[in-house]
This record gives structure tokens, sequence and C-alpha cells, in this order.
């Protein structure tokens, strides 16, 4: 088979997927566009009305396309023009919590200046903060606790962020910061897991000599 059937293939698998969603023509055009990274097209159809939140079939909108690619520029004109911050896709990801989980900063302080949803939770029950605390995430995590979200907030799996920034993490220079991050912050350090074990315990066991310092040192037990 030639590129060009193939490439010719692809496109129709594409524009076939996104009218599976519901998506229009000037929707495609959008989806397109932003894939691209072609932010005077995208500006062109936001004036020309195009839906910004509509949907391709997996539920991911243009926006959510952006911020998976951390295009600043094109997120911000989408949310400027009044793409929905906290509309999620199938995989329960949103603008906010796809940029919190992924340290996508520049995007990240966008949503939680258009009304991201904080108390918003992705498909393990967590709220933005519990993955940028398990990813190392440090600038992130300041923004997020800046921004009020929970610090006991407790996911499917029974982890608060406190607990994911060590069970999921080596101990490392920017978990131990996001750890006094934490500490200083005011979160509970003795919230244990769903089988009883705290953070210093679980520290202990993963053998993060700096993590269970910090940890003792602000008393916890």
């Amino acid at each position: 088979m030639t590129m060009s059937r193939l490439t010719f293939k692809s496109g129709l698998l594409a524009v076939g997927l996104l009218m599976m969603g519901g998506v229009m023509a000037s929707e495609q055009n959008l989806f397109n566009a932003v894939r691209d990274g072609e932010l005077t097209k995208v500006q062109q159809l936001i004036t020309e009305g195009a839906d910004l939140n509509a949907q391709a079939a997996e539920g991911s909108s243009a926006l959510l396309l952006a911020t998976h690619r951390n295009n600043v520029e094109i997120a911000r004109a989408l949310i400027d023009a009044g793409a929905d911050v906290n509309q999620k896709n199938q995989m329960q990801d949103s603008a906010y919590l796809l940029a919190g989980a992924s340290g996508y900063n520049d995007i990240l302080k966008l949503t939680l200046a258009h009304g991201a949803d904080l108390k918003s939770t992705n498909r393990y029950g967590g709220t933005a903060l519990i993955p940028a605390c398990e990813r190392g995430h440090v600038e992130t995590v300041r923004l997020l606790i800046d921004a009020g979200v929970d610090l006991d907030h407790v996911n499917r799996l029974g982890w608060t962020c406190l607990m994911e920034a060590i069970v999921l993490s080596d101990g490392g220079p920017a978990h131990q910061q996001i750890v006094t991050q934490l500490i200083k912050a005011g979160a509970d350090l003795n919230l244990p897991d769903s089988e009883g074990r705290s953070p210093l315990y679980q520290a202990k066991k993963h053998g993060q000599t700096a993590v269970v310092k910090l940890l003792s040192d602000a008393g916890a037990k």
C-alpha cells in the first residue's frame, strides 16, 4: 500500500472518530488546528463560532488536546474564549486535572484562574494534587496548595497526597521538597492508608531516611 493511501486512510479514520463523537465540520477543523499547533487557525475558528466544548468519540475536547500537548498559547486562546476547564473525557481527565498531573504549570495557572473545580477527581478518585505529589512536580504542588486543594483527600487506593509522595517515589530531593511543603501547609501527617499504615511507617519501609527525619521532626507518629 502506498504512503498516500495510508495517509488518506488515516485521515478518514480521524474524521470518522470525530464524527462518531458528534463533531461537525468546524469542530473537526478546530481539532486539526490544535493537533497541528496552528494558533492563528484556532483563533480564526473561535471567531467563526466553533463549539469549543465539542468532544471526539473518546470525550476529548480541543482544550484537552491542547493541554495534552502542553500548547500554552492555544490553551490560553481556548480558555479565554470560554472553553470548559473542567470538562472530562471518558478517562475522567479534564484540562485542569491533566495539567496538574503532568506538571504543565502555565496551563494549570490558566485553569485555576478560570474556575477549575478543586474538588474534581480523576479516574482513581484523586485530586490534581495527588499525582502532582507522586510525580515530583514541586512547583505544581505549590500552586495547588496555594489554590486550596484538600491536603487530606483520600483516593480510591486509600492514599493521600503525602502517602503517594512517599509510597510511589524514591524519596529523592524533589519529593523531600514536596513533603516539606505538605508539612508546612498543615497536611495530616498521621492519616493512615487503607491498611492502617502511617506515612512515617511507609517512609521507613521504603528506606527514605531524609523523609523519615522530616516527618519525625514535624511530630509524625
